[in-house]
């Protein structure tokens, strides 16, 4: 994991107005291609999308009586996969974008675990940049994600043993992934890729070389992973389900308003007008 230090103020931000709640969304990306592209690639297999679930967000850890005014807090801001896959397949490098205040704020991993570990005393909002392998996606995605140091209930005691954990998930979904990418992932346990149509032969598939010649980190032996969220498609579908039902309520509620304002206006009319 890695470790950096600051001493330097950073400063108290509004919490996040967010919840506690994770926060769900699908986020699409199209890599545009060039001849150079077609010879390396392959071509596109049309109308096919290759899903990749992740995981962002932060754990925080209050100090207890190591606390000081300046560092009450010791934090980890991470990508990851939904399952704590090791998102290396997909991602070249992430870029967490710190508060100003700290020395060297871009930081750059080029390697799984996808974290950066600080201590401080503020909340302030982080961009979060994933930038892609070349087969992948030649446009990198900004995430933005509040650093929360606090629980919610802020009348209660804080705990050195419990975190506060807030955890954002999205589907990368790669549109008209090339036949070399999607042979390279296929088996990749951190993608969803679909049925090929039948008939269609893949090329073999062809490593990144930084990436195999990287020393791989077990992500699934986190020692974090206790405190991660369990996302699941499952889960996914229920909220969405309960979502709708809430969105459903909400609208028959106001047609039976709707419907008592107008029965209320007819009383009130005039003989003439009846």
């Amino acid at each position: 994991m890695p470790q950096s230090s600051s001493t330097k103020k950073h400063v108290q931000e509004p919490p996040d107005v967010t919840g506690p709640n994770p926060k769900s969304q699908r986020t699409k990306m199209v890599k545009s291609s060039d001849d150079s592209d077609k010879k390396n690639t392959g071509k596109k297999l049309k109308e096919l999308e290759v899903g990749v679930p992740i995981v962002y967000g932060n754990i925080a850890f209050w100090l207890g009586k190591k606390a000081s005014e300046f560092q009450s807090h010791k934090w980890t801001v991470y990508v990851r996969g939904a399952t704590n896959e090791d998102l290396s397949v997909v991602v070249k490098r992430v870029v967490f974008q710190l508060h100003s205040s700290f020395n060297n704020p871009t930081r750059v991993v080029d390697g799984p675990p996808f974290e950066l570990s600080e201590c401080g005393w503020g909340e302030f909002e982080i961009v979060i940049t994933l930038h892609f392998h070349t087969d992948v996606c030649d446009k990198p995605l900004h995430l933005y994600h509040h650093l929360k140091l606090y629980p919610e209930d802020e009348s209660g005691p804080l705990s050195t043993k419990k975190p506060v954990v807030v955890e954002s998930y999205d589907e990368i979904v790669l549109a008209e992934p090339s036949e070399a990418f999607f042979a390279r992932v296929q088996n990749h346990p951190a993608v969803s890729v679909p049925r090929l149509p039948p008939g269609l032969n893949l090329p073999p598939p062809v490593p990144i070389e930084d990436v195999d010649r990287r020393k791989r980190s077990d992500s699934k032996d986190h020692p974090l992973s206790q405190w991660f969220t369990n996302f699941s498609e499952a889960d996914e579908l229920l909220k969405l389900t309960a979502a709708r039902q809430q969105v459903q309520g909400h609208i028959a509620r106001l047609r039976r308003q709707l419907s008592l304002i107008e029965g209320q206006h007819q009383q009130l009319k005039p003989a003439d007008d009846l």
